[in-house]
């Protein structure tokens, strides 16, 4: 999720998309609260390590 906001930050940067910037940070953020709550041991979708 962290790299498909930064891919689409980086698109969205390039060709002037405003809609691909937005997604790019909603996603970003996204992936980043994931990691977090992942990193701190709590169960992320139900599952507690994901392989």
């Amino acid at each position: 999720m962290i790299a498909l906001g930064i891919i689409l930050l980086v698109i969205g940067w390039l060709t002037g998309i405003q809609i691909l910037w937005t997604i790019g940070i909603v996603a970003l953020v996204v992936g980043l609260v994931l990691l977090l709550l992942g990193s701190i041991g709590r169960p992320v979708g139900g599952r507690r390590y994901w392989y």
